[in-house]
């Protein structure tokens, strides 16, 4: 499999996922290729290249319609990228994580189980840091 670190590095590759994610907490069962060329200003055949490397690392998967394609994010192979980066963020602020104002309206339903998906994933990866924090006797 690749390195979901070289797939995320590039910035059309990123650009590609904030927008499925974008999309899919707007409630959209799928991107068309189509779409993501006219929303992102890039040509057909850069955005395929994309995606292929996008499925190959499993960040996006695809439905079929007939000759059309449909793309919808994945977010489960991002554990990874918060497995590595939260000790990062433990390290920078501990307890003095700065607050951040949530008094914003409710969450659509699609970004509502975003959230809560990428929550989950952080409270899992704060439970392994201080786990072996506390094995090592830290």
């Amino acid at each position: 499999m690749t390195d979901i670190f070289d797939v995320i590095a590039d910035g059309t590759r990123r650009d590609i996922l904030q927008l499925l994610l974008r999309r899919s907490t707007e409630g959209d069962a799928g991107t068309s290729v189509s779409q993501i060329v006219s929303e992102l200003g890039i040509s057909q055949p850069t955005v395929s290249k994309h995606l292929k490397v996008l499925r190959d690392a499993e960040l996006v998967s695809v439905r079929e319609d007939g000759q059309r394609r449909f793309y919808s994010i994945e977010v489960d192979p991002l554990a990874s990228v918060d497995d590595w980066l939260v000790p990062f963020l433990v390290d920078a602020f501990g307890d003095d994580a700065p607050d951040i104002d949530l008094s914003l309206l409710p969450l659509p339903d699609g970004a509502a189980h975003a959230a809560e998906v990428v929550g989950r994933a952080a409270a899992s990866a704060k439970h392994v840091v201080t786990t072996a924090l506390r094995r090592l006797g830290a």
